[in-house]
């Protein structure tokens, strides 16, 4: 079994990674196979609703969105890292995360899935609830802690100093192995994944 963490941070290895990376050492501490996966600092554009990778499978931008995607398709969970700019994931993560949840929404599909944020204050809880949206969407079965997944510092070591929020990144990552393992255990006993209904699409004009 093997989850992905996803740094969304344009800082390869600032307090978003530091907060990854302690999920991570739990994970593998579990017997959890990790890899984190940078988005870099280039910039990520969003979605224009072209409906290409509805042709062909991938995003007609070729650049993170798409490196990263056949990482997904591997992936038995999800952890999606961010700093937080103006109480919101970062731009470039908004955008990655547009695309790559459009264009490789069958990859999700009832994986395990979790968000951490990283700010020097404030922002944390209306950046988390922007995030979890992607994986209630995509029938994700969202991995909590005991309590919102944040870490508070201006620089990575203050993250380190930030002891609470440490643990409840560590107490993530058991909850996500152990979700993992059930999840593997019902499998090997047969359970099979939920039946599926035709898709119906609505709107509010009549």
């Amino acid at each position: 079994m093997k989850v992905l963490l996803i740094n969304g941070s344009p800082h390869r290895e600032g307090c978003t990674y530091m907060a990854l990376k302690e999920v991570a050492t739990t994970l593998e501490q579990e017997g959890i196979a990790t890899e984190i996966v940078w988005i870099e600092n280039k910039p990520v554009g969003g979605c224009i609703a072209c409906g290409g990778c509805g042709r062909t499978g991938k995003c007609v931008f070729d650049d993170a969105v798409n490196r990263i995607r056949e990482k997904c398709k591997e992936a038995d969970g999800f952890i999606f890292g961010s700093p937080v700019h103006y109480a919101a994931m970062s731009g470039n993560m908004k955008g990655f995360m547009d695309r790559l949840f459009y264009s490789g929404g069958r990859d999700f599909y009832m994986k395990p899935a979790a968000c951490v944020l990283s700010a020097r204050r404030a922002g944390t809880t209306a950046a988390f609830d922007e995030m979890m949206k992607y994986f209630t969407i995509s029938q994700m079965p969202v991995v909590s802690s005991r309590y919102w997944n944040m870490v508070h510092g201006a620089a990575p070591e203050q993250v380190a100093e930030d002891k609470e929020g440490l643990l409840t990144m560590r107490i993530l990552g058991r909850n996500m192995a152990y979700m993992l393992k059930c999840m593997e255990a019902g499998r090997k006993a047969g359970v099979e994944l939920p039946s599926q209904e035709p898709v119906v699409f609505t709107n509010f004009v009549r």
